[in-house]
């Protein structure tokens, strides 16, 4: 039954541009070296076109006369629940859907987005990673996926207004902006928070935080499943909407920016009656409008990772430099860097999908080869997942170098309103 259903709901997602996705692959194999997954493990199964199979099969089964005909004939065999597990895990646990693997592609074919739509099959069918489902359950159940809740963010502001002496608004009608926060920056990464607040204070924003809805991560993105994307979308717009505010700024996490501006409006059917925004963005636009004014420069060596999502899928690249540029006397690209850096391996979902934690890292591997390549000694981004993998793959590999948040860095050398 749950094969069945797999099956149907793939059969679902493929369209016109998956099908012809799927007939102008010329096998050339560029993919595979666009992929970190597969560069530091390559097994013909982590060539990201590979990892499509079941998709691939059915189209040819439902939607090509040759297919359909081998079919009829049984010389095209069917899909098994077996095969759906086996494939979740190429699809799941070797995938960050970081979309290298496209901007690659000789043919243009989006290989991210049909995983992203296979997903959808392979969910239904019961075979997501335990660790993505119980994320999704306590979003949905909680508003976060790791089933924080109001009260704990609550505490937080608490003790950073009692430390910093910063507001943090709370539910203000009317504001600019409503700022989405990720449950990593709650737990893991409170001094983003302090920042923003700093900064806000500093450039005179009208902003807020929502008590209703202050969650940016979209798990339903990373599972799959567009109607429980929906769903968590659909609380932000509803959050926005309440608060009458004019743009929503989608915190350092590249996957609730994803899910927020881009897929967001898409699977909700409307566009929304607000702005959208990166951290990054509003920054780089208060800082062009005079509005942040630095009393200093880094003067170590900085190397940015660009987040896939904020970057590649984004198309926030000139922000970040920007703001650098203002910020650091020695700012080193990587090698690949913007629309065509390497993932870190985390994203997708894949870090919380604990049965992926040896592959994970060992993608890693690439990401600490172009850092280790540019001889910086700090490395900034913009994604707190990011910095998660990025910190934990470099603690495993015995390596030394802090990983920073832009946001913190900006605040950090923000002139002092006494000076």
């Amino acid at each position: 039954m749950g094969a069945a259903k797999g099956i149907n709901t793939i059969k679902e997602n493929i369209d016109a541009a998956v099908a012809s996705f799927f007939t102008s692959c010329v096998h050339c194999g560029m993919c595979a070296d666009a992929c970190p997954f597969y560069v530091e493990n390559p097994q013909p199964e982590n060539t990201p076109i590979y990892k499509l199979e079941p998709m691939k099969r059915i189209w040819q089964q439902e939607y090509t006369l040759l297919g359909r005909l081998k079919k009829l004939i049984g010389l095209s065999k069917k899909i098994t629940d077996e095969e759906l597990s086996q494939w979740a895990v190429y699809a799941y646990d070797n995938c960050s859907m970081c979309g290298r693997c496209s901007i690659i592609c000789p043919a243009g074919n989006d290989i991210a987005r049909m995983i992203r739509k296979m997903r959808e099959g392979l969910a239904v069918s019961g075979h997501a990673p335990e660790g993505v489902v119980g994320a999704v359950t306590r979003a949905i159940n909680t508003g976060s996926p790791m089933g924080l809740k109001f009260k704990a963010l609550q505490a937080q502001i608490r003790h950073i207004t009692e430390d910093s002496g910063f507001e943090i608004p709370l539910d203000k009608k009317g504001a600019d902006y409503m700022v989405l926060l990720s449950s990593l920056e709650i737990i893991n990464f409170p001094e983003v928070i302090e920042a923003m607040a700093k900064i806000f204070s500093h450039a005179d924003v009208s902003w807020t935080v929502s008590s209703k809805c202050f969650e940016a991560t979209n798990a339903g993105v990373q599972i799959g499943v567009s109607d429980l994307a929906g769903t968590l979308v659909q609380r932000v717009v509803d959050a926005a909407i309440e608060l009458e505010v004019k743009t929503v700024i989608s915190p350092e996490c590249g996957h609730a920016y994803q899910a927020i501006r881009w897929e967001g409006p898409n699977i909700l059917g409307y566009e929304y009656p607000f702005a959208v925004q990166h951290i990054l963005e509003v920054l780089d636009g208060l800082n062009q409008q005079g509005r942040l004014n630095f009393s200093d420069k880094e003067t170590t060596s900085l190397t940015y990772h660009d987040p896939c999502q904020i970057a590649r899928k984004g198309g926030v690249i000139d922000e970040p430099r920007n703001l650098l540029s203002d910020l650091s006397t020695n700012f080193v690209e990587m090698k690949d860097n913007s629309a065509k850096n390497w993932c870190c391996g985390g994203g997708g979902g894949v870090s919380s999908n604990e049965r992926a934690n040896k592959v994970r890292l060992q993608a890693f591997l690439h990401k600490k080869k172009q850092i280790e390549e540019t001889g910086a000694k700090a490395l900034v981004t913009a994604c707190a997942n990011c910095r998660m993998q990025i910190e934990e793959g470099l603690e495993v590999n015995s390596v030394e170098m802090p990983v920073l948040g832009l946001t913190e860095m900006v605040a950090a050398h923000l002139e002092s309103k006494n000076d």
